[in-house]
């Protein structure tokens, strides 16, 4: 899969990150490098560190040692750092459910007041239609939708943002394999449409290699594999080639 050829994604950098919950190691010093503009997905079984990896990269865990740079410049766990555009797709989508469709995606375009209401509501009502959803579903809230449409709508809302770093956490998670399917094709078409660079983190072996420029295997804590999806797929790496015979039954 090819890279944007223009894009304003963030290259990211990780060096001896390491983590541990109440002395047990959840991640081991992890060093990695994603590049600027492309789709990197991390994928391993359940309880091999990958989550607590994301939240890392977005600032919401503070490691025990290590750093990560995002674009040249220390990341810092503070929520509210203005220096990139970051935007995060939860694995539940992470929509409120006292708000629509409609307040949900332009939630922050309107808290910030970044835009007069008529216009934010003509860029949610685009945005949305990029997604596959229209004014009927802008109306309705969350827990009137389906997974897949909640998991869509959650990807409108990175897109107003105009993200230049997407982190998506177990985007197929519960769904169908078909609705999972049109959930990787919203996530390449993010990224082709603006550029920004992609992580996902997933056990979704169908997804991980359907959407991946690069990959990286993580269990117990270590990046195992690194490389492409032919690389993967030819690694000799005995757990990664156990997690993939897993997936394939």
């Amino acid at each position: 899969m090819t890279a944007p050829s223009s894009n304003h994604g963030l290259p990211v950098s990780v060096r001896g990150l390491r983590k541990a919950f109440d002395g047990r190691v959840v991640l081991h010093p992890l060093d990695l490098d994603i590049e600027a503009g492309e789709i990197f997905v991390i994928m391993g079984p359940s309880g091999s560190g990958k989550s607590v990896f994301l939240r890392h990269l977005i600032g919401l865990e503070e490691p025990d040692a290590g750093e990560i740079r995002v674009a040249g410049e220390k990341l810092v766990p503070d929520a509210a750092d203005p220096r990139h555009r970051l935007a995060m797709v939860f694995q539940s989508g992470g929509l409120l459910n006292s708000l629509t469709v409609e307040e949900n995606v332009g939630l922050y375009l309107t808290e910030h007041r970044l835009k007069p209401p008529a216009e934010i509501a003509a860029i949610v009502s685009k945005t949305l239609g990029l997604v596959q959803l229209g004014p009927a579903d802008a109306a309705k809230y969350p827990d009137e939708l389906s997974g897949g449409m909640r998991k869509r709508a959650a990807i409108a809302r990175a897109l107003v943002v105009e993200p230049e770093l997407v982190l998506f956490d177990e985007p197929t998670s519960e769904l169908d394999p078909l609705v999972a399917l049109t959930i990787g094709r919203e996530i390449v078409n993010l990224n082709r449409r603006t550029g920004a660079t992609v992580v996902v983190v997933t056990h979704d072996r169908d997804l991980a290699f359907g959407i991946a420029d690069r990959l990286a295997f993580l269990a117990e804590g270590k990046i195992l594999a690194l490389g492409t999806a032919a690389e993967l797929r030819a690694s000799p790496v005995p757990l990664l080639q156990q997690f993939l015979a897993a997936e394939f039954k």
